[in-house]
């Protein structure tokens, strides 16, 4: 007789294998920080304002300026424009008032400054142009650089960059006035401030642009061409372009700095993510630009206010 045995239980079935879907493994995780947001393009408004202002004291000076009742002949422009005519050509060339009404109105004159205590001439004077040849140049320059700066800066920073290289190309200027009778305006100083802002800012922020050479290049060009003019044409107060660009110089480093490439703000990185290599806000390299430049701008200031009320004049300067 055979022996029984009992009936072996089957197999249970081997899943299905997916080839193409393979075997689910488990990766390291890889914490990567979100994309920056893309920079804020500010709304344009300040710029506008001080070109709208400048024009608007211009026409108020040429009102009290009064051409007909002083000069009853002789007026440029006269059946024109009557009252708002212009001082006669061999007076004023630039088509504006006379130097009466600049110095009532707020022209920088260094005798009223140090004697009288005029000090806010050292800005009202950026407000006031000789003629309308000297507004229509300050004011395109203006608009030309201006805006394209507030709309990457934001209205405060560009309005104090303005009015403090106004102040600083005034300082110079009141410093090296060669006469206590010879009046000071218009708004070359803060523009020149512009310009070395942007030179400034191209320096500080050097890592973050693509083509640097080509633009550091261009931006010197344009700087050097417009001082160049400045020495080159008679009458210009070249003191202050030249204080002004030093003003402007210095805050582009403290105004306009920029962060470096890659960093990514705390309240833009969702809860969970690796801050331990996040990058800081700014370059060593951009701190140590921000310190020097405010401690030469500060110093700056100091000594040539210290200087002007204590009556010295530099009369060293060749422009």
């Amino acid at each position: 007789m055979g022996k029984s045995s009992s009936p072996t239980p089957p197999l249970s079935p081997l899943p299905p294998l997916d080839i193409e879907k393979g075997t689910k493994m488990r990766r390291p995780t890889h914490h990567h920080f979100p994309p920056p947001p893309p920079p804020k393009q500010w709304f344009s408004w300040i710029v506008p304002v001080i070109f709208s202002a400048n024009i608007g004291l211009f026409v108020y000076t040429m009102y009290v300026n009064d051409c007909p009742r002083r000069e009853p002949v002789g007026c440029t422009l006269y059946p024109l424009l009557g009252r708002f005519s212009f001082q006669p050509l061999k007076e004023n060339p630039l088509l504006g008032p006379s130097v009466i009404t600049l110095e009532k109105l707020g022209g920088l004159e260094r005798k009223l400054v140090v004697e009288d205590a005029q000090g806010w001439r050292m800005i009202s004077c950026i407000w006031l142009h000789a003629g309308v040849l000297h507004l229509a140049t300050n004011m395109l320059s203006l608009m030309v650089v201006g805006v394209g700066l507030e709309q990457e800066f934001g209205f405060l920073k560009i309005g104090a960059l303005y009015v403090l290289s106004g102040f600083g190309g005034s300082l110079l200027s009141t410093l090296t006035i060669d006469g206590d009778s010879k009046i000071s305006v218009g708004a070359s100083g803060a523009l020149f401030g512009l310009l070395g802002a942007m030179l400034s800012e191209l320096i500080t922020n050097w890592t973050i642009y693509a083509n640097k050479c080509t633009a550091l290049f261009t931006l010197v060009i344009v700087v050097t061409i417009n001082l160049a003019i400045g020495l080159l044409i008679p009458h210009v107060d070249n003191s202050a372009h030249i204080g002004g660009f030093i003003s402007g110089f210095l805050l582009g480093f403290v105004l306009l700095i920029r962060p470096q490439f890659g960093y990514v703000s705390r309240r833009y990185i969702p809860d969970g993510y690796d801050v331990k290599h996040k990058k800081s806000k700014h370059k060593s390299y951009q701190y140590c630009l921000w310190v020097t430049a405010l401690i030469l701008l500060v110093a700056g200031y100091a000594s040539g206010l210290a200087k002007l009320f204590n009556g010295q004049v530099l009369k060293t300067m060749p422009f």
